[in-house]
């Protein structure tokens, strides 16, 4: 027999935990450390010349691959478009290598009925990164009822010589975008967010 109510005992020992200032799991006083330490590796490997041919078909092939996150799309274009050694920390959840990022994106893809962005924009800094501006629809199967929730963000990128990506950090508010919707956790993220 199935216990149902584990999930949700879980669920509300976690909010209840974070709420009551419970600390049981450790803290990241540097939340950005893992990003800089990616980020100065990735920039000791050169990255396309900017206004070439290799960096608009880099960031043209981001930009498509981004638009249609489906398990299709993630199975033919993940290992085309993410370096072997990639970063990936989407704000939900920090992996490396093109394998795991595969692995990741499929089970979000799978997931979800669609998940779709639109690009706004994308502009090169002079240190070689690529800020992507995005607006992303999302209907999940198990959050929302099926509802599309729509989010914006941006995306950081640096391309390898290659053009694939070594580097993928996202900045989104994931409160907002996703839990927010989810039973317990969004009333409690709405109770704290008014009580801010």
């Amino acid at each position: 027999m199935k216990k149902w109510w584990i999930a949700p005992l879980g669920l509300v020992v976690l909010v209840v935990g974070v709420l009551s200032g419970c600390h049981t799991l450790p803290r990241t006083p540097d939340s950005a450390a893992a990003f800089r330490a990616a980020l100065a590796l990735a920039q000791t490997q050169p990255t396309v010349p900017q206004g070439s041919p290799e960096e608009r078909f880099a960031t043209n092939r981001f930009k498509e691959f981004l638009s249609n996150l489906s398990a299709e799309n993630v199975r033919a274009q993940v290992r085309l478009v993410y370096a072997t050694n990639a970063w990936l920390n989407d704000t939900l959840k920090t992996v490396r290598g093109s394998e795991a990022i595969e692995a990741y994106l499929l089970k979000t893809a799978e997931g979800a009925e669609s998940v779709t962005a639109v690009i706004d924009d994308v502009t090169r800094s002079s240190d070689g990164l690529y800020y992507v501006r995005w607006v992303m629809d999302a209907r999940l199967k198990k959050v929302a009822a099926g509802e599309t929730l729509r989010s914006i963000g941006i995306t950081l990128v640096r391309f390898d010589a290659a053009g694939r990506v070594v580097i993928h950090q996202d900045y989104w508010d994931s409160a907002a975008g996703l839990f927010d919707h989810v039973p317990l956790i969004g009333r409690a993220i709405r109770t704290i967010k008014a009580g801010l």
